[in-house]
């Protein structure tokens, strides 16, 4: 199958782009490639890659495709704050801009990566047909896009909405800006865990390379059993609180439990059960919050990752970029033309 993944040389994309190859599919990848091209140097000979904008890039690109992954956008919920406007532009419209595109050029198949944020702040067990609460501006793009996006599915054209709970994991596009991996590399650096205040918030979690295989159990289940769905992607056993999950993250890296407070009270609380996507795709996460975070913490002590890497904040790195921007006309970053 010939897919091409928008965002392929991002955090999860870059896991996704390598076992597409894996299982032989023909990959091509579309991305800004704002964090460079580490992530994918190693497979960088065997897809295609087009360096480009899902806003702007010649929509030529799709003639042939089978299948479209759209996972570029300007990831969380700080960096969604940078510039709200940009945020719509691209996380809501650009990739309405995709799938449009897609179904116009004969893609018969279209994956939105969205995420559970569109929850918000909820009690209750949610599950896909709940009500949404995006609190911020990343979420409501998201919400904005899944409407938009869900009712161009047809019988030509199968399009399927993943919500995703919050990744964790070792990526070649490392992020540090997530709940586990943040905590292990608190724990590294200070030999304290971040909290975020209050610690009682609710929160589903998913390893980055299960989330990846959520996409593959798209691509591989029958059309009339994803089309036009939304699935949350996550298991029921890994909806934790967040002063648990700091705690669980300790004991996985064999340290005490110290933590430092940091940020106002959470707004967002969620639990969402994923008993749909474990029933009618038969997935089942591999990865467990404590095998993940040892992972991470083991590739900080062996040097295989840089603590101080400022490309593995976000939002910090975006701030940079637009920095710069601000100086220097067309500026070009690791490869890059802004």
């Amino acid at each position: 199958m010939k897919v091409l993944v928008t965002g392929g040389a991002g955090y999860i994309g870059s896991i996704l782009s390598r076992i597409l190859l894996e299982k032989g599919h023909d990959v091509t990848c579309l991305d800004r490639l704002f964090f460079g091209m580490d992530s994918i140097k190693e497979i960088a000979n065997k897809i295609r890659l087009v360096r480009d904008d899902i806003r702007w890039f010649k929509p030529e690109i799709l003639k042939g495709i089978d299948c479209v992954l759209d996972l570029a956008s300007l990831s969380n919920d700080p960096s969604g704050e940078l510039d709200p406007q940009k945020t719509l532009e691209i996380n809501y419209m650009g990739r309405v801009r995709v799938a449009k595109l897609s179904k116009k050029y004969g893609v018969s198949r279209y994956v939105l990566a969205s995420t559970c944020s569109v929850y918000g702040f909820q009690e209750e067990i949610l599950r896909e047909e709940s009500s949404l609460n995006p609190l911020t501006t990343y979420a409501k793009a998201n919400t904005l896009a899944e409407k938009e996006i869900l009712p161009l599915a047809d019988k030509s054209f199968t399009a399927t909405v993943l919500r995703q709970s919050t990744v964790y994991g070792l990526s070649a596009r490392m992020r540090f800006d997530l709940a586990i991996n943040g905590m292990v590399l608190g724990f590294f650096k200070n030999d304290k865990i971040p909290i975020m205040r209050d610690g009682k918030q609710w929160r589903p979690f998913v390893h980055v390379k299960d989330t990846s295989n959520a996409f593959i159990k798209v691509l591989e289940t029958e059309q009339e059993l994803v089309n036009g769905q939304v699935f949350n992607v996550g298991s029921n056993e890994q909806n934790i609180q967040i002063f648990d999950l700091a705690k669980l993250v300790a004991e996985s890296i064999d340290l005490p439990f110290n933590y430092e407070w940091y940020g106002s009270p959470d707004k967002r609380s969620y639990r969402v059960s994923f008993n749909k996507i474990k029933e009618t795709l038969d997935f089942k996460p591999r990865w467990p919050p404590e095998k993940g975070a040892k992972e991470v913490f083991n590739a900080l002590k062996e040097g295989k990752l840089n603590p101080d890497d400022s490309r593995t904040i976000t939002v910090k790195w975006y701030k940079h970029l637009l920095e710069i921007h601000s100086l220097i006309k067309d500026v070009e970053i690791n490869g890059v033309v802004l």
